[in-house]
């Protein structure tokens, strides 16, 4: 399926670039040369006719006649890279190698036991077993250990990510078998049948007390819509009223997903994106029909961190006037690449078109020659854009409409309806080591770990929010364990975050109780943007208050 756009005829257009890398990467299925001779060095200069087969002539000559032995494929494969990273920003190559990999968070599954697992002093554990996943009918729980899967050991230094996943993970319908420590009894062994497991596009869907649903996207996948549908038809179910829909982060996937979620919020007949290359003659996309929560009141949640699909969701909102967006302006990618599979299991992902919101505005921010492309996350903190709503850069010579007529604004990124600075207030440096050496995730667990029956016995993450407190003594303990992570005590930083630190080890907690479910239900209850959104729906009005050159 092709990446920011549905499947269509696209060979057509892609045959003339897909010669020209074949002979760029000199036939890769090796049948590049038939006859292995010594080749002239006036060779090339005599009977090159074009780029394609320059490229090819040199690397015959390299293949016969350099100093040296030469491994042609990874030679190949770096000119590929190089060449595909100078066309733009989201233009790349992927080695067979890496393929799965790059593909299977947007395919929606992988094969698998099932777990969501953690590395924690060098013992595999467990986060959570995936709902009907083959490790939770086995009875497999949050906080087991894993020792080994069959002859690899999983405890030790040194254990990694990597192995982990090359121990656990394999082909539907094989099998391992597991060492598991749980409590104080003694290791016992699972074997457990490897299936098909989700990666949820939905990370959380949950209901406020107020009547506010709340839904955090991650991807967009080939399952993002259904896992859309479902999510919203439940939280309708418990009595959902309004909905705040959480794209912070999201760095987009298949377009298809976008425009699906889009049909399921607008009437019939709304322009969502439309895309067009030099090679891509424009297409709309539109919504076909009445949306099933076209009437629910919306708000959408974006900062620097949303890109692509999520842009075309957001963008759709605003420009039809849907619902309110909200946050900082998003990443501005507005590239569409077509997905190409190579012979030997390699492929290229080539940007084909640029994708436009209802009103006409490319979302792709500058780049090229002058541009540094890279350092714009730290330009818009270096210029306050991060923290000040006046010092958002507005284009206003790319001035378009939304379909009531209020002023919306091109030259990349979508720029939020109302804007919530970056919470800086509180934040410090020692914030930041414990975040990086990961002894808050460390200690949250052992906190989890110790209290784990007593925390689970209280029911739900909401009882768990009014009667788990992070007090002085665990604060304490954090500290401890910080030091012993190689962040040394700072009692000034920890005074001015010390409220961020308790709720970010406070929803630490929760999730190795209640996974995701748990971790969003208390890092909610002081999120600014959230508040802000709920605010906005509470008032029954649209608001623009991001001020904008008329």
């Amino acid at each position: 399926m092709p990446m920011e756009r549905p499947t269509r005829p696209w060979i057509v257009l892609l045959t003339p670039l897909l010669v020209g890398l074949a002979l760029a990467a000199g036939f890769l299925l090796g049948a590049r040369f038939s006859a292995r001779r010594s080749i002239p060095i006036g060779f090339l200069s005599a009977t090159h006719t074009g780029p394609g087969e320059k490229l090819e002539q040199v690397l015959e000559l390299i293949d016969h006649n350099y100093v040296d032995t030469v491994n042609e494929q990874r030679l190949v494969e770096e000119v590929l890279e190089d060449m595909l990273a100078r066309l733009d920003p989201h233009s790349y190559y992927i080695p067979a190698a890496d393929l799965q990999a790059a593909t299977e968070p947007l395919e929606g599954s992988f094969m698998g036991i099932g777990v969501e697992f953690a590395i924690q002093r060098d013992t595999i554990v467990v986060v959570s077993p995936v709902a009907g996943g083959p490790s939770e009918k086995l009875g497999i729980q949050a906080g087991d250990r894993f020792l080994q899967a069959d002859t690899v050991k999983l405890a030790g230094v040194g254990i990694t990510n990597d192995r982990v996943m090359k121990a656990l993970r394999g082909p539907a319908g094989s099998s391992v078998t597991v060492k598991v420590l749980r409590g104080r009894r003694a290791p016992f062994d699972v074997t457990i049948e490897r299936g098909e497991i989700p990666i949820n596009s939905v990370a959380v869907a949950l209901l406020d007390k107020d009547g506010t649903g709340y839904i955090k996207l991650s991807r967009f996948a080939r399952t993002t819509e259904e896992e859309f549908l479902e999510a919203a038809l439940e939280l309708r179910r418990q009595g959902r009223r309004r909905l705040v829909l959480d794209l912070r982060g999201n760095g987009g996937g298949y377009l298809n997903a976008a425009i699906g979620i889009c049909r399921s919020l607008l009437p019939a007949g709304r322009r969502i994106v439309y895309t067009e290359g030099r090679a891509t003659p424009r297409r709309d996309f539109l919504s076909e029909e009445d949306g099933a929560f076209e009437d629910l009141p919306l708000a959408v949640l974006i900062d620097e961190g949303s890109a692509s699909a999520s842009e075309i969701v957001a963008g759709a909102i605003q420009d039809n006037d849907r619902g309110v967006v909200v946050g900082r302006r998003s990443f501005g990618k507005g590239l569409v690449q077509e997905h190409v599979a190579l012979p030997d299991s390699s492929a290229v992902r080539i940007t084909t078109a640029r994708y436009y919101t209802p009103s006409g505005r490319c979302i792709q921010r500058p780049y090229g020659e002058g541009v540094d492309y890279d350092e714009d996350m730290s330009g818009r903190l270096a210029h306050g854009e991060l923290l000040d709503k006046d010092s958002v850069r507005v284009d206003s010579t790319q001035r378009y409409t939304t379909l009531k007529g209020r002023p919306v604004f091109g030259g990349g990124g979508i720029l939020p309806d109302v804007f919530v600075p970056a919470d800086t207030v509180e934040r410090s440096a020692y914030l930041s080591e414990l975040f990086f050496s990961g002894a808050i995730n460390q200690y949250a667990f052992d906190l989890a770990d110790g209290e784990r029956e007593r925390l689970k016995a209280l029911g739900s993450p909401e009882v768990f929010a009014e009667r788990y407190a992070i007090d002085a003594a665990k604060l304490q303990g954090l500290v401890s364990e910080a030091r012993r992570s190689g962040v040394p005590e700072d009692p000034t930083g920890l005074a001015r975050s010390k409220r961020v630190i308790a709720a970010r080890l406070k929803a630490g907690v929760a999730r190795h109780i209640w996974g995701d479910l748990g971790y969003y239900r208390i890092l909610l209850q002081d999120d600014p943007m959230f508040r802000v959104a709920r605010e906005q729906l509470g008032s029954g009005r649209l608001a623009a208050t991001l001020d904008r050159p008329e």
